[in-house]
């Protein structure tokens, strides 16, 4: 039975790292591209002779030429610049714009029925630009953002509260960078909401909401802590970790319900932007977008962050 082909378009940190793990779960055979010569070939040939050793057997190929992504039945778009310290996503949004026009150029061509996913940075602009390029329809093109920055909600609650980061389960929705809105009722230890494990720690509820406030704020700025602290790059497992996850979800038709960066068309009254929600992810791609009702608060935050994404979209540059 042939394997689906994944192509992994950046061969940088995140790219290289997605194609790691991709190997060690064989979740399919899988190209990773990049525009430096000999780079995506050094590192799939440096990764395809782990295989006797971890024991995956796919065919790993690295290439400059984006011809070579033809039949892929997934693509993931990590091409772009990384911030550095003092940037913020905003900053890179004319530089990653052209490189996003090329590759969408490249897929629409060789990849035209595959599902996309984009992770490129600032994420809700890039997604909704690699949309209007390729002309997919928009259930095949999603951003990569929530599942991360859920991840980070869910891993800063563990440390606070001592306890597995399995047992903890969070969401956060709303555009990728700091005013992403972390939905404080739902996240929960197995089903124990966290504010009430909080001011059990804590025996006062005021300064148990002072300690999420805490949480919710290093979510938002998790990005940048990684950058301040790297000096030289932005994180790149955890992301692609995140990316596999949706990957995984679609290449196996599991109608995960995750936070996806996907079209909104009047769904929690917003039209036409590509924002932060829970959606079913499953063989066609975003299946269904699911809403629930948002507290006056949440409401106010949400929109708030939406109002960012469009302020974002609206300064891509015309190409």
């Amino acid at each position: 039975m042939a394997k689906p082909k994944i192509a992994l378009i950046g061969g940088g940190q995140i790219g290289s790292t997605m194609a790691t793990l991709a190997a060690l779960r064989e979740l399919g055979d899988v190209v990773l591209y990049d525009i430096v010569p000999d780079l995506p070939q050094g590192k799939t040939l440096d990764l395809a002779q782990a295989g006797p050793v971890e024991n995956f057997d796919i065919r790993l190929t690295g290439s400059n030429r984006l011809e070579d992504i033809a039949g892929a039945a997934i693509v993931v778009v990590t091409a772009g610049v990384p911030r550095r310290p003092g940037m913020s996503r905003e900053d890179l949004v004319e530089t990653n714009a052209r490189i996003m026009a090329a590759v969408a150029a490249g897929i629409r061509q060789h990849a035209p029925e595959a599902v996309v996913i984009v992770l490129s940075n600032p994420l809700d602009a890039m997604v909704t630009l690699c949309q209007r390029l390729t002309g997919f329809p928009a259930h095949r093109v999603m951003g990569m953002a929530g599942v991360l920055d859920s991840a980070r909600f869910a891993t800063f609650i563990a440390w606070e509260l001592g306890v597995s980061v399995r047992d903890v389960k969070a969401m956060v929705l709303g555009g990728h960078g700091d005013t992403m809105v972390p939905i404080v009722r739902f996240a929960n230890v197995n089903g124990i909401p966290v504010l009430d494990l909080l001011t059990r720690k804590y025996g006062d509820e005021g300064r148990a909401r002072e300690v999420m406030t805490q949480l919710v704020a290093r979510t938002q700025n998790a990005g940048g802590e990684v950058v301040d602290l790297l000096r030289t790059g932005s994180a790149f497992v955890s992301p692609a970790a995140s990316a596999l996850a949706m990957v995984e979800a679609v290449l196996h038709d599991q109608k995960r319900l995750l936070p996806v960066c996907c079209l909104l068309e009047g769904q929690f009254g917003v039209q036409g932007y590509y924002v932060g929600v829970p959606c079913v992810l499953g063989a066609g791609g975003v299946e269904q977008i699911v809403e629930f009702d948002l507290t006056d608060e949440e409401r106010q935050l949400f929109h708030h962050s939406v109002a960012e994404v469009k302020k974002l979209v609206d300064s891509l540059p015309r190409l």
